[in-house]
């Protein structure tokens, strides 16, 4: 049984999602702002978190960002705006999923259970090895990224991305290879979901982001 948090100021959305997860067998707890869920958390171990960002006293946005200062539980923010900003600003923060108002509660559960599932299975291919080129160092078993010797740090999906592309190196990967390794099969996104990952991704890596080499109508090829 995995425990939830729901955070969300308006109580039909929460008692709708409640009403879902209970039936998929998970324990619930209610936030009604972001402040209360930072407290929660603090408190609290939760399995996964469903995020609101347009909140009273504390939004969603800053509700993961001081989340995100004592804890890696994997979050699912809600929103009733779907522009490519929202997503950035969430997945930069380290959000693991976006879903836009209003949802289908079902393929909310569903995308719960694939979070929840990457969480508990997905590991490196190969987590014994470390990649360098000049002054790029990634180490998969200790999951760090160094550049000129200073630390970077990413979101777990820039790690599991960076991982992937790398193990794959000189291979043009299709958007649908990517998805289905980095995601899973049960990934309910769009294409734009990996391209904003790859643009903060690219943007993590600074001097190296050339390395991933975007194919146009394909996917992406990491060159080394």
């Amino acid at each position: 049984m995995s425990r939830l948090l729901i955070v969300d100021d308006e109580f039909r959305i929460r008692e709708l999602i409640k009403k879902y997860a209970m039936y998929e067998g998970h324990e619930v707890d209610e936030a009604e702002n972001g402040a209360d869920a930072v407290k929660k958390c603090k408190s609290g171990s939760y399995d996964i978190i469903i995020m609101d960002i347009m909140m009273p006293e504390m939004d969603g946005f800053e509700a993961v960002k001081e989340i995100r200062r004592f804890s890696s539980t994997p979050i699912i923010m809600l929103s009733a705006r779907g522009e490519e900003y929202d997503r950035l600003s969430g997945f930069e923060l380290g959000v693991d999923d976006y879903v836009v108002k209003p949802f289908s509660p079902k393929e909310l559960m569903m995308r719960v259970s694939a979070v929840l599932r990457r969480y508990g299975s997905d590991k490196p291919e190969d987590d014994r090895n470390r990649f360098v080129y000049k002054g790029l160092v990634v180490d998969f078993s200790a999951r760090t990224v160094t550049i000129d010797g200073e630390r970077v740090n990413m979101t777990p999906r820039e790690y599991e991305l960076l991982f992937y592309l790398i193990n794959n190196k000189g291979i043009a990967l299709t958007r649908d290879q990517i998805i289905s390794k980095v995601w899973g099969y049960d990934f309910f996104g769009d294409d734009r979901t990996l391209d904003t990952h790859i643009k903060l991704l690219r943007r993590s890596l600074g001097d190296y982001a050339g390395l991933i080499v975007t194919l146009r109508g394909v996917g992406y090829r990491f060159e080394s």
